[in-house]
């Protein structure tokens, strides 16, 4: 619902009535657009890789599971956070879509994992990807209702646009649900860096990088800057410290440039690797050249 202009007079009103957040200048709406430009950016960011796994047909080689699932573990506590923290329907649907295209990514990498090898079992996994996923819609439809019902407002927003917003002046510091809600993003940004280091190695193992788009790092660096520039733009609450302010949003901070640190590593990869070709490709073209000399 729109918010009270009341508790916010000298606010942008529009900022206000989207959003239910206060900015009180343009370095609060500054916030908020780099904020909406950094989801585009996460939303975006997959479909390159989409594109690259069907062109190239290695994508169960080119990618580290272990990334993947790293990533996923990541967005869905992103999703249960959101729940947690009664987030504006914006980003309760801007998570589930996370959530989504990570389980579709996934899909695409069983699929050639079983077709690589000469399987048949990727109509099952398919499926089986195909009942996760509606399953999934269903659980947050489930959530969705129930957290209209309950009202527990806590820190945690998560890679959110509203991730910089905080409780109102005068609340306890320290309650249960800013514990959860601290704790979850801790969690959440522990697994969003440690799903790189698989992905780094995987390259540097391989020596190339063919089978991943750089398009994909390249968005979610993008859109991790843009996300942390978003948090530090935002002026905290009146009576609040800067010290506080940071300290609050801390696990997301270091979640975000964190891993835009890892992803300036995987670029160097792509510099380094760009003329390189996996073995296996090698591989298997020479095996294909023999069958046709025969």
């Amino acid at each position: 619902p729109p918010g009270n202009v009341s508790d916010c007079p000298n606010g942008s009103r529009w900022v206000m009535d989207v959003f239910n957040e206060c900015a009180q200048d343009g370095q609060d709406i500054a916030s908020v657009v780099l904020g909406l430009v950094s989801i585009f950016c996460f939303a975006a960011a997959s479909f390159p890789q989409f594109y690259q796994a069907c062109k190239t047909g290695i994508m169960d080689r080119a990618l580290s599971i272990y990334f993947l699932l790293g990533w996923l573990g990541g967005d869905l506590l992103n999703l249960i956070g959101s729940f947690l923290a009664d987030q504006l329907p914006l980003q309760v649907y801007t998570a589930v879509y996370y959530v989504l295209a990570d389980l579709v990514m996934l899909s695409l990498y069983c699929y050639y994992k079983v077709k690589n090898r000469g399987g048949g079992f990727a109509a099952p996994i398919n499926a089986a990807f195909v009942f996760l996923s509606l399953g999934t819609v269903s659980t947050v439809s489930f959530l969705g209702r129930g957290a209209a019902v309950v009202q527990d407002p806590a820190t945690f927003k998560g890679r959110s646009l509203l991730s910089a917003h905080v409780d109102e002046f005068g609340s306890k510091p320290f309650t249960r649900s800013k514990i959860i809600g601290f704790t979850i993003g801790s969690i959440s940004s522990v697994l969003y860096l440690c799903s790189r280091v698989p992905q780094i190695y995987t390259n540097y193992k391989r020596k190339s990088t063919t089978g991943v788009s750089y398009s994909l790092f390249a968005l979610v660096m993008l859109g991790n800057l843009l996300y942390g520039l978003s948090v530090l733009l935002k002026n905290p609450e009146p009576g609040q410290g800067e010290s506080d302010y940071v300290l609050r949003h801390l696990p997301w901070l270091v979640g975000s440039l964190g891993v835009l640190s890892l992803d300036v590593v995987i670029s160097f990869q792509f510099l380094a690797y760009r003329r390189g070709t996996p073995a296996a490709c090698g591989e298997r073209d020479a095996l294909l050249s023999e069958r046709g000399d025969s």
